[in-house]
């Protein structure tokens, strides 16, 4: 697995190491064939709204944005396929500034919530989604799987980029999630800011 990791962002605190084993990890776990290759890039806040804009049409910054290949999707199956050769299965953007504010308001680090972030952009790039209620609670599910599977698999080779979180937003529900982003809408109105929905992906075109 090719996972390169660009940080420009320029925030403190971002371990480019912890989200390329992450991703590995999962796409590891997920089947996917070790030849293929994920961009992860983390932004600043002027990118990711800048981003945000041209992609969903909103305005203002988001934490996540995943930018799958869909051309290259016949050569994203099993390594057991039939054909399979080396694929870029897409970009992943991170704004660890605006992360920063939901790792505080779930109670955990910022190291976490670009791991869990890392963890959700890759299930967007497989093709999971949450846009009905069904598919939130599955790709809800598989991240939090995915994302303590990959702390035991950190355990096991005496590796520890931050501690697991224990608090109820670590591993969040969709619930769970969604109140985050209401509880995080409501300081930002009362701050005088307007509202900016999170973990996001981009619309169709």
């Amino acid at each position: 697995m090719s996972i390169e990791v660009v940080n420009e962002s320029g925030y403190d605190g971002v371990n480019e190491e912890s989200l390329a084993d992450v991703a590995t990890f999962v796409l590891r776990e997920m089947d996917i064939h070790p030849s293929a290759e994920v961009t992860v890039s983390v932004v600043d806040i002027p990118t990711m709204s800048e981003l945000h804009l041209r992609w969903m049409g909103l305005e203002g910054p988001t934490d996540v944005m995943s930018f799958p290949m869909d051309e290259l999707t016949p050569n994203m199956g099993r390594p057991d396929s039939a054909g399979f050769g080396p694929a870029m299965l897409g970009d992943i953007i991170l704004c660890p500034e605006f992360a920063h504010k939901q790792a505080t308001k779930a109670g955990h680090d910022l190291g976490h919530e670009l791991c869990l972030l890392t963890t959700h952009g890759c299930l967007h790039l497989l093709g999971y989604d949450h846009i009905t209620p069904e598919q939130e609670q599955k790709m809800f599910a598989l991240q939090n799987e995915l994302l303590m599977d990959w702390y035991a698999y950190c355990a096991d080779r005496h590796i520890e980029f931050q501690p697991k979180p224990t608090g109820p937003g670590a591993f969040p529900s969709a619930a769970d999630r969604a109140e985050l982003d209401n509880q995080l809408a409501a300081d930002e109105k009362s701050a005088g800011q307007g509202s900016i929905p999170a973990i996001a992906e981009p619309k169709e075109t």
